[in-house]
């Protein structure tokens, strides 16, 4: 019963984000012409349910244990401190240490032939909308999330906000990605725009806008990008499996070659 049980959540899930997602999409679209099923839809929806059904609960269990190792590492003085400040407070900053640490850990993943073997997954993606935010391949996915709640395992935050940030960046993660273009003027510098994002899905793998809520930590390091367009094409220079199972078993076939590529820098170069 528990597979029917996932099964069912996985459903409503799809559901619940089709209808938040999708109305925006359609009021302000990026790329207006893009349908719903798009090229690489089922792919996209393949991750999806894999997401959901197979790989959640084992990502969260190795993040988890990943967390609990890192709590010792913070002296308690610290955490007892964290955990008498009001949620309110603990938000933004929970929030800012963790897109800087994505940030860094993005970065990585970009310049690192290793981890860009398993991050290329995420960005084979050729259209850009919601539902492409789910593809990710699930050893990505660990080093990501991880990353993100460093600072909530390190910090001992209670459960009720380790939930409230995991729904938050999650939610985020799709939006970024959505097919949507929001008339929010300057406050793009503030607010990690999904026309930002699509930036950083451009074909060049060293595109810029690694950050995530924010754009604060691409501008402070140069790497904020915004040409007042859409990308002519996303996706990724090699051509990628274009199947669920193809795309699981591609960073393993990879040929070394194309991982070093930009591995930690060409001479003197930057992202």
């Amino acid at each position: 019963m528990t597979l029917v049980y996932t099964i069912l959540f996985a459903g409503a899930m799809f559901v619940v984000m089709a209808l938040i997602f999708r109305p925006l999409e359609r009021v302000f679209p990026a790329k207006p012409d893009q349908p719903m099923r798009r090229p690489g839809f089922w792919l996209d929806l393949s991750f999806f349910v894999g997401q959901y059904v197979l790989w959640n609960g084992l990502c969260l269990w190795v993040v988890a244990m990943i967390g609990g190792g890192v709590r010792w590492l913070v002296p308690s003085a610290i955490v007892d401190t964290v955990a008498s400040w009001p949620l309110w407070v603990q938000f933004p900053i929970v929030i800012l240490l963790g897109d800087g640490l994505i940030y860094w850990g993005h970065r990585l993943q970009h310049r690192v032939g290793f981890l860009w073997r398993f991050h290329a997954i995420h960005h084979s993606a050729e259209h850009l909308d919601w539902l492409a935010a789910h593809r990710e391949h699930p050893l990505d996915t660990i080093f990501t999330i991880t990353l993100v709640n460093l600072p909530v395992f390190a910090l001992g935050f209670p459960v009720e906000a380790l939930a409230l940030f995991a729904g938050f960046r999650g939610l985020w993660a799709i939006f970024i990605h959505a097919n949507v273009r929001l008339p929010i003027g300057p406050l793009r510098v503030l607010i990690g725009a999904p026309e930002l994002h699509h930036w950083h899905h451009d074909k060049a793998r060293d595109a810029g806008n690694y950050a995530n809520v924010s754009p604060i930590f691409d501008l402070l390091f140069g790497t904020y990008v915004h040409p007042g367009h859409e990308p002519e094409a996303f996706g990724v220079e090699e051509p990628s499996p274009k199947s669920y199972l193809g795309q699981l078993l591609w960073p393993f076939r990879r040929k070394k070659h194309a991982d070093e590529r930009l591995t930690l820098g060409r001479a003197g170069g930057d992202d």
